[in-house]
């Protein structure tokens, strides 16, 4: 995947037509993807650089806040020189606006093709618990079947708590376990019991089943909007 710099609007020679075929090179490739309904990690590097941009041009702790884990303490020192350079140079700065104001333009509506699938992909989704669930949710299994395929991947996963900006969110690691195939004998339950019979770690374990029609890309696509509306459906339980 063709990629751009965390700072690739203000790398090397700042001219607008140079910096305008550098974005347009990449949203190409990104559409790309999108058209092969793929958006995952695409969807998420470009909203990465819509707000860096945004940060940049507003100037609010733009190096503190973007960059924690992305550059090191010597980049982040030489960043801010350029900064600061910048800002003394009327002609630079106006071009740097000029490219920045274009490509906010043109990243957003990039986002917003790559929400209408991801969009499109969540409301066809159907999630359901399979059996009881335990109060203590937080650590269990999902199944995840696409399209009319009898294949169910199982996944485990575990919620974790964060805290950022005094709000308080919630993220979730999983682990693919196996595939089984579905049938009128073995059923979502009878999937439950085997999977509890050869993972003993977990006696009592949370387990959904999440469906969709749709064929589309599993890894890229299907898997990563299934674990954030997984989420949001324990989420919505327990509140």
């Amino acid at each position: 995947m063709k990629t751009l710099s965390e700072t690739w609007f203000a790398d090397g020679y700042i001219d607008f037509e140079l910096k305008k075929y550098t974005l347009l090179a990449y949203l190409q490739e990104i559409h790309r993807y999108f058209n092969e309904n793929k958006l995952y990690p695409q969807l998420a590097d470009i909203i990465f650089h819509y707000n860096n941009l945004a940060a940049f041009r507003e100037n609010k702790k733009y190096l503190q806040e973007q960059f924690p884990k992305k550059l090191t303490g010597i980049q982040i020192e030489k960043l801010q020189i350029l900064y600061e350079q910048m800002i003394e140079d009327d002609e630079l700065m106006k071009e740097l606006e000029e490219i920045i104001n274009y490509a906010t333009t043109e990243i957003r509506q990039t986002i917003s093709n790559g929400t209408e699938i991801y969009e499109f992909v969540e409301d066809k989704l159907v999630i359901y618990p399979i059996g009881l669930v335990p109060l203590e949710n937080v650590e269990g299994y999902f199944f995840l079947s696409t399209g009319a395929a009898t294949d169910t991947r199982v996944y485990q996963y575990r919620l974790s708590f964060f805290e950022k900006h005094d709000e308080k969110y919630r993220s979730i690691r999983t682990e693919y376990i196996d595939t089984w195939s579905r049938s009128i004998v073995n059923t979502y339950e009878n999937i439950k019991a085997e999977l509890l019979r050869l993972k003993t770690g977990l006696p009592n374990p949370a387990v959904y089943s999440i469906e969709t029609d749709l064929k589309f890309p599993v890894d890229e696509t299907l898997l990563p909007i299934a674990k954030r509306s997984l989420v949001r459906y324990i989420s919505g339980r327990a509140a």
